[in-house]
């Protein structure tokens, strides 16, 4: 047998080699798809955050910087922004510091109930948001009723009913969060620390804290992120008070300004830029 022959009998056909050369990049495809399906929202918003339209901000009209200019030319659009940023920032503080007792008391604690307690912390995480929001109308509503009469007060949905909804749902994730960093630490470098005569107070400050902060920080980044993100719940609650997603959503049934478009993206983008210098400071952390 020739050597040609040899090698034409050998060489793979054309659907074998795209076969091989699809098997050898089909992790890469699928993750690139991912992103642009991920992604394609964020484009979209970043694009029509350009668009000149007059009344609906749905198909494109040319393109404008004006809104960019004036990101609270339309009228509520920063003040439902500064509202979710309050709520969110006061939900967050009070949620990781809850939180962050109750994942201590979890896991370096034995007492009576703490199984049913595990168990317990996942249920508002499991439970639909349209079934807390209708539950905490409820509660709110019957109590503000009975207040009104008790005090001849003016209880009504508004900010701080927003604020109590959103560190509820948002105490579940924290001391999730905080539990599974609690739970990764090595117990020796405790003991280590004590066997030097570091007391409970100066050990937790010095060693146990700076190792959960990451954690801590993670499960706040995470809290906020929820807060200022949510809706179902929020509409319940909310009253007359409006937060940024429930201005957007209003705003859709008679067309998105392009405002609203500039607030998201930019909130995007500071997300975005929170998370590479996390990432930078924990590589730098390792090294």
């Amino acid at each position: 047998m020739s050597t040609q022959t040899v090698g034409t009998a050998y060489r793979p056909s054309l659907g074998k080699r795209v076969q091989g050369w699809l098997a050898g990049r089909f992790a890469m495809i699928v993750a690139v798809l991912v992103l642009l399906y991920l992604f394609l929202p964020v484009f979209y918003t970043f694009i029509f955050s350009f668009n000149d339209y007059r009344k609906s901000n749905i198909e494109w009209r040319g393109f404008t910087l004006k809104h960019w200019a004036n990101p609270c030319g339309a009228a509520g659009a920063c003040d439902s922004l500064v509202t979710s940023l309050e709520i969110g920032l006061l939900s967050t503080l009070v949620a990781t510091m809850l939180g962050t007792l109750v994942a201590f008391a979890l896991v370096r604690h034995r007492f009576r109930g703490r199984g049913a307690s595990n168990i317990l912390v996942f249920v508002p995480m499991a439970t639909p948001e349209i079934v807390l929001g209708a539950s905490l109308l409820t509660i709110f509503v019957n109590g503000f009723t009975q207040l009104n009469g008790w005090f001849g007060t003016d209880l009504k949905l508004g900010f701080w009913t927003i604020t109590i909804a959103h560190i509820m749902f948002c105490i579940s994730f924290v001391v999730v969060s905080v539990k599974a960093r609690l739970q990764s630490l090595d117990p020796r470098l405790e003991e280590a620390a004590q066997d030097l005569y570091a007391g409970p107070a100066e050990t937790f400050w010095k060693i146990t804290f700076p190792l959960v902060l990451p954690g801590i920080v993670g499960a706040a980044l995470l809290a906020f992120s929820l807060s200022f993100d949510d809706f179902i719940i929020t509409s319940f609650v909310s009253g007359n008070e409006t937060t940024f997603p429930k201005f957007v959503y209003v705003s859709y049934l008679r067309g998105i300004p392009a405002q609203a478009n500039v607030i998201g993206f930019s909130m995007f983008v500071i997300a975005l830029a929170l998370v590479i210098i996390g990432q930078i400071v924990g590589n730098a952390r390792k090294k």
